[in-house]
C-alpha cells in the first residue's frame, strides 16, 4: 500500500509541476514588468528542480512520471488565450497565475489526504510543492 500510494502521489506532483512551469511559460512574453517576470521565473526554476526531485524518487519505482491531463492543459491555455486576447496586462497575467497556483494547491492537498499511506519523503516533496504555488500567489498579488 505504502509503495501504491507513494506512486500515485509522485505522478500527481509530477503532473503539478509540470503544470506550473507551462502555466508560467504561456504568459512569460505578455509581462511587462521585469520584477514580476523575476518573481514568475525564480518559480519556474523551483519547479524545475522540484521536478527533477519528484522524478529521482519515481525512478526508484522504475516510473516515469505523468503529464499533466491533456483536457486540463488545453482549457488552461485556451483560458490564458482568451483572457490576454482581451487585456494583454501583468493584471490580467496574475490572475491567471493565481487561479493556477490556487487550482494546484487544491489538487495538490486533495492527493496528499487521498495517497496518505505515501511515504514521507513524497509527502514533504507535495507540501513542498503546495508552498511554493502558495507563496507564488502570495508574492503576486500586488500586481492583481
Amino acid at each position: 500500500m505504502i509503495e501504491h500510494d507513494t506512486v500515485r502521489l509522485l505522478r500527481e506532483c509530477d503532473a503539478g509541476a509540470k503544470m506550473g512551469i507551462d502555466a508560467i511559460n504561456d504568459v512569460w512574453d505578455y509581462v511587462k514588468n521585469e520584477e514580476f517576470l523575476e518573481k514568475l521565473d525564480e518559480c519556474r526554476r523551483q519547479h524545475l528542480h522540484i521536478e527533477g526531485e519528484i522524478n529521482e524518487q519515481l525512478a526508484r519505482f522504475k516510473d516515469e512520471g505523468k503529464d499533466p491531463p491533456f483536457v486540463a492543459k488545453e482549457m488552461s491555455r485556451m483560458k490564458c488565450d482568451m483572457k490576454l486576447m482581451m487585456n494583454k496586462t501583468d493584471n490580467t497575467v496574475a490572475d491567471l497565475i493565481t487561479d493556477g497556483c490556487n487550482m494546484g494547491v487544491k489538487s495538490l492537498s486533495k492527493y496528499l489526504n487521498e495517497y496518505e499511506a505515501a511515504d514521507e519523503r513524497s509527502k514533504e516533496l507535495a507540501k513542498r510543492l503546495i508552498r511554493m504555488e502558495e507563496l507564488l500567489a502570495k508574492n503576486i498579488r500586488c500586481y492583481l
